[in-house]
């Protein structure tokens, strides 16, 4: 079997995510810098090697002041920590309408821990310019405290301005090179 490497298309990709805020809304944030690099023996991802690494400096969440603090050693200490680093390990297919769950080693601030993601499979397609991409949707959750992300402030009625659950959600498409 041959096998295929696989890079992201930036253009048509998103990492996200969001957290609650005052524990009464949601905050959405996304990185903005990161790359994919996966090898599958033809074009099985069942079989892939998967590697992202995300430049942290790239956060956005839309507002200046909470990307600075983010980037701080409050949060992430961008200036010590430069990538988040997910290896995925294991794949699982849960159904056979495209379903999947992905395992893999997250590094966040030096700290690796196994996560679980729920994938769907969008399918491998031909754009019109004659390049072969494959469509994915990722989601899950994981605890920020588990990673060292533990700065929080107690508000007046005894609840927490952040919370401590993070939902990924992510859009992602790859290039055959």
């Amino acid at each position: 079997m041959a096998k295929q490497q696989w890079v992201v298309d930036g253009s048509h990709s998103e990492l996200g995510f969001k957290i609650r805020h005052l524990m009464i809304t949601n905050i959405n944030g996304k990185f903005h810098n990161f790359s994919v690099e996966a090898e599958t023996e033809e074009e099985d991802f069942m079989t892939a090697k998967v590697k992202t690494t995300i430049d942290v400096d790239s956060i956005s969440t839309g507002s200046d002041d909470r990307d600075k603090h983010l980037r701080s050693p409050d949060f992430f200490d961008v200036n010590k920590y430069r990538n988040i680093v997910f290896v995925a390990t294991k794949y699982e297919n849960v159904d056979n309408d495209g379903s999947y769950e992905l395992y893999g080693d997250l590094t966040i601030r030096d700290v690796t821990k196994n996560i679980k993601l729920a994938v769907e499979f969008g399918g491998v397609v031909k754009d019109p310019w004659g390049n072969t991409k494959a469509g994915f949707t990722i989601n899950g959750k994981i605890n920020r405290k588990d990673f060292g992300l533990n700065w929080s402030a107690a508000t007046e009625t005894g609840g927490v301005l952040v919370g401590d659950d993070v939902k990924i959600y992510c859009e992602v498409q790859l290039i055959k090179k």
